[in-house]
Parts: C-alpha cells; sequence; structure tokens
C-alpha cells in the first residue's frame, strides 16, 4: 500500500501517497476523532477521495511506522485494507499512521495539514512528521515561510506547531460549522530563518 519513501526520521517514514491507500483516507477521513479536530465535518466515498486524489497544488505524505516501531507502537494488527501491494516489502514492515499534506506550493506559501490516527496520537510521531516536511518543504521549495491552520479548539494541534516555532498570525472569527458549532480558525506562520535558526540550536 504505500509508496516510496521519502523521508525519514528516528521514528517515522514519509511515503508517497498511492491510489491504493484510498481506503485508509476514508477510514481516516470519516472517523470523529480525525474528522472533527481537523475540520472535516462530512465523510467522504472512496469515489469522491479518488476524484480529488489528483489535484495538483498538493504534495500528500503518508505517515507510517515500520519494523521495529510497528511493535513498540502497539499496531501490531492490521486493519482490513491495509493491505501491501509492493512484493518487496512484506505487509507487516511498513504501517501508516497518518498523512501530511501540503498545498499552495506552485503559486503561494504553503499551507501544512496533518492529521494522525487517534491510536498513535501524543506519541511524538506528529511532530516528528511535520518537521520532516518543513525540511523537504524548504529545501526543495523557494519559499520564505510556510504556513498552517488550526481550529482554535484543537489544542493538541496548536500546540504541536507552537513547539515547532510557528507564530500566531491571526484568527478567522466563525470560520466553519463544525460538530455542531461555529468555530474560529487560528493561521500560524514559520519563515525559513526561524526554522533554520532552531536547526542551528
Amino acid at each position: 500500500m504505500p509508496g516510496a519513501r521519502i523521508e525519514s526520521g528516528d521514528r517515522v517514514t514519509l511515503r508517497t501517497l498511492e491510489r491504493e491507500d484510498v481506503p485508509f483516507l476514508q477510514r481516516g477521513y470519516a472517523n470523529p476523532e480525525i474528522r472533527y479536530p481537523i475540520g472535516n465535518q462530512r465523510h467522504k466515498s472512496r469515489a469522491q477521495l479518488e476524484e480529488r486524489f489528483e489535484e495538483e497544488d498538493r504534495v500528500r505524505f503518508l505517515v507510517c511506522l515500520e519494523g521495529d516501531e510497528i511493535e513498540e507502537s502497539g499496531l501490531e494488527e492490521r486493519s482490513s485494507g491495509d493491505e501491501r501491494v509492493d512484493e518487496d516489502e512484506p505487509a507487516d514492515d511498513v504501517r501508516p499512521i497518518g498523512v501530511v499534506s501540503v498545498a499552495g506550493t506552485d503559486w503561494h506559501r504553503p499551507e501544512l495539514a496533518f492529521w494522525l490516527a487517534p491510536e498513535v496520537q501524543g506519541r511524538g510521531y506528529a511532530k516528528e512528521a511535520v518537521s520532516l516536511v518543513i525540511d523537504y518543504i524548504f529545501r526543495v521549495y523557494d519559499t520564505p515561510a510556510v504556513g498552517a491552520g488550526a481550529y482554535a479548539y484543537n489544542e493538541a494541534s496548536r500546540g504541536l506547531l507552537e513547539s515547532l516555532g510557528f507564530t500566531e498570525e491571526g484568527r478567522l472569527r466563525k470560520f466553519r460549522f463544525i460538530d455542531g458549532e461555529h468555530r474560529d480558525s487560528v493561521e500560524y506562520g514559520l519563515l525559513r530563518s526561524e526554522w533554520l535558526e532552531r536547526g542551528e540550536q
């Protein structure tokens, strides 16, 4: 299922997101523990997700655990639909746990979005994955900054962004109706110079 490895960290890898990963995406987007925090209140069919799959202005990374990290995470049992299509790599060696996407790479400041499966949240995997993507963006694209948004009530995502050096740049009040309420969206930004300075410390 997961495609080629793009980046590797200490515990997670980033792989290309392939059409065969759509069932994993659909399960994630249908899960209320993911859907509401990211503001995606409407679930989508596989056909709808496949239609959006070819968006050219979005770079998507599948966040995966591999090898011993799968066992250490407690995710040894695979759910249906997670079959591996690459026979060169056994299914038990790679386990998708989330997605990081980057929009607007071709025409404005890139914007990050991310989610991880609820069973692996709070373990530092998201911070490592987002850090790898930020490194990738500043290495591949000639952009002075990267942005991200999080809903005001999503304290975990806001805390992650702030821990990586993102600065709150503004708030869109009553931005979207989610889970029965109008919610504010908080916009964040991180300058290339700020990220490089953090790396030197």
